[in-house]
C-alpha cells in the first residue's frame, strides 16, 4: 500500500483528535466561490463559531501551496475570501494535480470529504450537496459529490441538494448507491433556499442522538460510503419556492445562453440567483449554513457518547 499523503492539521484540530473530541469539517469552496468578499469571510468565521457553542471543534478544509489541510487560521481565511475565485475551485479530480503543482484550492464538498477521512474527521457540515444537473439525462452531468458520498464514510448535513439541480434524479441516485438520506425533523427533502421539494424522505429523524446512534450502526456493519443529513433552512429564513422556481429558469437559460459547462454553471446560477432576489438568497444561503453547522456539531457531540 502507498503511504497517504500526510494532511496538516492545526494546533486546534490535531489536539482534538488526540484527545478524541468531537471535530466538524467545513469546506472552503463557500468562502471563495459561494459568497462575495467579505460576508464569505464573516460566514466563515461564524460558522467556526457555531461549531464551538455547540460543543465540537471546527476544521476549514483547504488546499495552500499544495498542502492538504484541516483547520485553517483567520488569516488564512481571510486570504482565500479575498482572493475569491482567483482561487481554484477543487473537486476529486483535482486534488493531485494542484498539490502537485503547488497551488492553492478551495474545496468542494467532494473534496472535503476526502481530505477529512484523511485527517480522521467524520462528521461535516455544508451549504447543499451538489447532485444530478437538470437535463442531466442527457448531459450525463453529474456532480463528484454523490460518487465521493458512496465511497467515503463521513457524514454530511446539509439542507439538501442545491435546488438549481434535478432533485428527484439526485435522490434516486443516492439511493441506487446505498446512501441514506435522513432528514431531519422532516419527511420531505429540502431544496436548498427552500423547505419543500415535493420529494419525500423515507426516513425522518428528531434528535442528534438517533443521528448518530444511525451512524453508528453503519460503521459496526462495516458499509461503505456516508450519510446525508438533510435538514431544512429554518422557517423564518425560507424563500418561497414558486418565486425561486422561476428565478432558477431564467439563471438556466442564461447560463446554457453563455455556454457555461462543468464547475463554472453552479457558481453562476448562484449568483444570479443572489441578483435575481435582490440578495435574499445570499441571506438564506447563510442562514442555512449556520444552521447546519449547529446540528453537525450536535450529532458530533451525540457521537462520542456512543464510541
Amino acid at each position: 500500500m502507498p503511504k497517504l499523503k500526510a494532511v496538516q492539521l492545526s494546533p486546534e484540530v490535531n489536539r482534538a483528535l488526540a484527545e478524541n473530541k468531537a471535530v466538524v469539517a467545513l469546506e472552503s469552496a463557500i468562502i471563495a466561490h459561494g459568497m462575495p468578499f467579505p460576508r464569505n469571510v464573516e460566514t466563515a468565521l461564524a460558522l467556526e463559531d457555531t461549531v464551538r457553542e455547540n460543543g465540537a471543534v471546527p476544521a476549514t478544509i483547504a488546499l495552500l501551496q499544495g498542502r492538504l489541510k484541516a483547520g485553517l487560521s483567520p488569516q488564512e481565511i481571510a486570504y482565500l475570501g479575498k482572493k475569491g475565485p482567483a482561487v481554484h475551485k477543487v473537486s476529486k479530480r483535482d486534488l493531485p494535480v494542484l498539490a502537485a503543482g503547488g497551488e492553492d484550492g478551495a474545496t468542494t464538498v467532494a473534496a472535503t470529504m476526502i481530505i477529512a477521512f484523511m485527517a480522521g474527521i467524520e462528521f461535516f457540515c455544508t451549504g447543499g450537496i451538489g447532485g444530478v444537473h437538470r437535463g442531466g439525462a442527457q448531459s450525463m452531468d453529474f456532480s463528484a459529490d454523490l460518487e465521493q458520498l458512496a465511497q467515503t464514510p463521513v457524514l454530511v448535513v446539509c439542507s439538501g441538494a442545491k435546488s438549481i439541480l434535478d432533485l428527484g434524479l439526485t435522490l434516486e441516485y443516492l439511493e441506487t448507491k446505498g446512501v441514506p438520506v435522513l432528514g431531519y425533523q422532516t419527511r420531505e427533502l429540502p431544496a436548498f433556499y427552500t423547505r419543500k421539494s415535493g420529494f419525500k424522505l423515507e426516513y425522518c429523524l428528531h434528535r442528534p442522538e438517533e443521528i448518530a446512534a444511525v451512524w453508528a450502526e453503519k460503521k459496526a456493519m462495516a458499509l461503505p460510503g456516508g450519510v446525508v443529513v438533510a435538514n431544512p433552512i429554518p422557517p423564518e429564513s425560507a424563500l418561497d419556492p414558486d418565486y425561486m422556481e422561476q428565478g432558477i429558469a431564467r439563471a438556466l437559460q442564461k447560463a446554457a445562453q453563455l455556454g457555461l459547462q462543468g464547475k463554472e454553471v453552479t457558481p453562476f446560477l448562484l449568483a444570479q440567483m443572489g441578483e435575481i432576489t435582490k440578495g435574499k438568497s445570499l441571506e438564506a444561503n447563510i442562514k442555512l449554513v449556520l444552521n447546519n453547522a449547529k446540528l453537525a456539531a450536535q450529532i458530533a457531540v451525540a457521537s462520542q457518547t456512543l464510541t
